[in-house]
């Protein structure tokens, strides 16, 4: 899960971006917790607790552990995933991330270069004949 602490290496724009992904990345577990009818805020928070927990020890640290914690909807608790035998392919995952983000981007791009200039077209001059 991504941090929402700031990152010294990146500009105010990007941090402003990174900030924003993350809370986009975060619909994910508060959707599928609200749809099994769980607590999500209540969830989420403490998934966010355990990820950033786990981000902020050094290598080696007991606590790193806490970055594969998941959310356990059947009981509505945060539990180790590999320990309850959930692994999930990484690989597919990133490629989902990817696709999505260069999808957005094609169509922000598109939005900024379609832009219809001012006067080209009133109604004035539609001519409509039936």
């Amino acid at each position: 899960m991504i941090s929402w602490f700031p990152y010294p290496s990146q500009g105010s724009r990007e941090q402003l971006a990174i900030a924003e992904f993350a809370s986009a990345l975060l619909v994910i577990p508060k959707t599928l917790a609200v749809n099994a009818a769980k607590d999500a805020t209540d969830l989420v928070a403490k998934l966010r607790s355990y990820h950033n927990a786990a981000q902020n020890v050094p290598a080696g640290d007991p606590k790193k552990v806490l970055l594969r914690y998941g959310l356990d909807l059947l009981k509505g608790d945060v539990r180790d995933n590999v320990t309850a035998g959930v692994l999930e392919p990484t690989i597919s995952k990133v490629r989902s991330l990817k696709s999505a983000f260069e999808a957005a981007v094609s169509l922000l791009r598109i939005d900024d270069a379609i832009q219809v200039a001012p006067g080209i077209l009133s109604l004035e001059r539609v001519d409509v004949r039936y």
